[in-house]
């Protein structure tokens, strides 16, 4: 095992980049460095169960024929490189070769999750300006809401269907070169005052995530990889597909939702040694803990944790019931992952720490003026982008970004720096909820309950739940002639979930007679939210 500091010391980003990527940082095409450089070596790309109990592999070789006869098809449908291709596909071997298809394009893979509604798909395909959504039929009739929709191209479409269309198609297409600093996704991150905001990431994340991968995942040639993060979402886009794939190392994808059986079911029979996932995930294993370890005890050798921090209890349960390492990992859409206790470097563990810096990332502490703090001074966790050659984030596209200040990127999140180095993560200091691994725009969720003939206004927080981290709470302020009862709570509900996604509508409704906020007019979200967490506070203590 490499010792952290020289690791973090020794970081060259030129040597670095020439052993990760086949191309060079002048010519880039993603689906070679995720594909076509591992063709000849008869691995498998794929391990995929579908929700009936099927199964398939797929090669590398196979995934290059497949995403080359994908390229065709969208260059006859008028996509060139540079334009942007939607997928709003479950985890199937389709949903890889449309990812790996538009990048042998040179186009911009734009992910949709499948739990969104309308409303939200709208917003994304509007804001990208997406050619193309490529789509199932169970998610085909959404599209039928969404104003000015792209052309669609629906798996499992008889004859207009995509395998159809494939296998029209020639099996040979030369991957379009690209530059480093040329997008090759496209993301919407979670906002506090305004719809998701879109952000591309240009082809040198390569390198971050399969560094990530390497130092922090540990991912190592003998390992099985199951990363339990849908590819709808960027923890499961950067690191079940881009990062695995350009190691040359087999992902695996689920089609069914979570649960513990299938949890379980799916670590024995594939032999899932290396697995990355969510607390939301662990919790829920923790819960069956008896059922668990007697299924899966000792099965794996590392674990990894995103999206929110871990709790000392899941920790010690991993170590203890099921004898293997499960560590905590820091990051957001818009940088990946950059602060993570690392299971290929050597460095102390602190107990509730996110841990330390990326190699090839400088992290520091920052007061409320921008100046770096010492250790033990709580303030905003930031990245030094001239000194972290690692760091790829442009700015929000068409946008401009209150993020960067000076040299500084400020990631809205209050943390701590140690004595050792390393980082703990004491919250959020803005209004995005954190639910089951998902995080959560309130405006979002408040735009679609005030489209709601009943509703005047709203206010979205999270609120502290024991299984989700947070739920979403909603106070709503009716229109006169509405009657806030349980009915109309449920109809609010069914509206957002529809209107959104199964994630984000709010899980509670508190209907109220007007909603605090400042002389200006503003809503106070955090007098709610710590109005919330009084409650929580009293109930404990009774």
């Amino acid at each position: 095992m490499r010792d952290y500091l020289t690791a973090a010391r020794e970081f060259d980003y030129e040597t670095v980049a020439a052993s990760t990527l086949a191309g060079s940082l002048d010519a880039l095409n993603a689906c070679v460095e995720c594909c076509d450089r591992h063709a000849e070596s008869g691995r498998v790309a794929l391990y995929w169960e579908g929700r009936e109990g099927q199964r398939a592999t797929w090669t590398f070789a196979q995934l290059k024929e497949a995403s080359a006869r994908f390229a065709n098809l969208l260059h006859a449908q008028g996509v060139r490189p540079g334009d942007c291709v939607a997928g709003l596909l479950p985890r199937t071997p389709e949903l890889l070769i449309t990812i790996l298809g538009t990048w042998r394009l040179g186009a911009i893979y734009q992910p949709l999750f499948t739990a969104f509604g309308p409303k939200a798909i709208e917003h994304r395909v509007q804001g990208s300006g997406a050619k193309l959504v490529v789509t199932d039929q169970t998610n085909r009739p959404k599209l039928d809401e969404v104003e000015g929709a792209p052309p669609v191209l629906t798996v499992g479409d008889g004859e207009a269907g995509f395998w159809r269309a494939l296998e029209q198609q020639s099996a040979e297409f030369e991957p379009v070169l690209r530059t480093a600093e040329d997008p090759f996704l496209m993301m919407f991150t979670s906002g506090t005052t305004g719809l998701a905001k879109p952000l591309t990431v240009p082809l040198k994340a390569i390198v971050a995530f399969v560094t990530y991968m390497r130092d922090a995942v540990d991912l190592r040639p003998d390992d099985n990889f199951w990363n339990l993060a849908d590819p709808g979402w960027a923890y499961g886009l950067y690191y079940a597909v881009t990062g695995p794939l350009a190691l040359g190392h087999a992902t695996t994808f689920y089609e069914g939702g979570f649960t513990v059986e299938s949890t379980c079911r799916i670590i024995r029979q594939y032999g899932i040694t290396n697995l990355a996932g969510s607390p939301t995930a662990y919790r829920l294993l923790l819960a069956a803990c008896d059922e668990v370890e007697g299924q899966i005890k000792g099965c794996l050798r590392a674990v990894s944790s995103a999206g929110e921090p871990l709790t000392p209890e899941v920790i010690r349960w991993f170590a203890d019931g099921l004898g293997c390492t499960i560590h905590d990992h820091y990051g957001q859409t818009e940088l990946g992952m950059v602060l993570c206790n690392h299971h290929a470097l050597a460095h102390p563990v602190r107990l509730g720490a996110a841990g330390f810096a990326m190699p090839g990332h400088r992290v520091v502490v920052l007061d409320e003026q921008n100046h770096e703090l010492p250790p033990g001074q709580p303030g905003i966790l930031a990245l030094d982008r001239p000194r972290s050659p690692l760091f790829w984030f442009p700015g929000y596209l068409g946008m401009p970004t209150k993020s960067f200040v000076g040299d500084y990127y400020l990631s809205g999140d209050t943390v701590e720096l140690n004595e050792d180095g390393s980082i703990s993560f004491v919250g959020r200091s803005d209004d995005v909820i954190t639910t089951s691994g998902y995080r959560v725009g309130p405006f979002d969720v408040e735009s679609a309950l005030i489209e709601h003939p009943a509703v005047i206004e709203a206010a979205v927080i999270g609120k502290p739940d024991p299984e989700r981290t947070e739920l979403v709470k909603a106070f709503v302020v009716l229109h006169a002639g509405y009657t806030g009862d349980a009915a109309l709570a449920d109809e609010l509900q069914q509206y957002v979930r529809k209107r959104l996604s199964a994630h984000s509508y709010p899980r509670e409704i508190e209907f109220v007679a007007e909603l605090p906020k400042t002389p200006s007019g503003k809503i106070q979200r955090f007098l709610l939210r710590n109005q919330e967490v009084a409650k929580a506070q009293a109930a404990a203590a009774h």
